[in-house]
């Protein structure tokens, strides 16, 4: 498997990247940045009919997280996101971590990590 994909970007003055790669016709997406990168979850993510019954995608989700990380939020708001607009399994790792990041930071992070989905979402159609 190669990595067909990178995104960077600086958030809380830190770097963000992101690689995907194809495994089949699944996804395998790796997030991470800060002062240290890590593995602080996975999300496993599939596409389904949304149970609003408007025709709509939506996506179902499992989440693994280690003890006191919240790298879950970005990482499956990630996942979905891929899983609802290319109709794709999707398996999301990673991690950021920042010492006393502030709630600015944090908003910070969460917008790049929109961005950098955009364009991830654009370059694997």
């Amino acid at each position: 498997m190669e990595w067909i994909v990178t995104e960077c970007v600086v958030a809380a003055g830190c770097t963000l990247e992101v690689s995907a790669a194809f495994v089949g016709e699944d996804i395998l997406v790796c997030l991470q940045g800060g002062k240290r990168p890590h593995l602080g979850c996975v999300v496993q993510t599939e596409p389904r009919e949304s149970l609003t019954g408007d025709g709509s995608v939506s996506a179902t989700s499992s989440v693994l997280n280690f003890p006191g990380h919240k790298d879950e939020v970005v990482c499956r708001w990630m996942a979905e996101k891929i899983s609802k607009e290319l109709g794709k399994r999707v398996v999301c790792t990673g991690g950021f971590h920042k010492d006393g990041i502030s709630a600015e930071e944090i908003r910070e992070v969460q917008m790049a990590v929109e961005q950098l989905t955009e364009r991830l979402v654009k370059r694997l159609r």
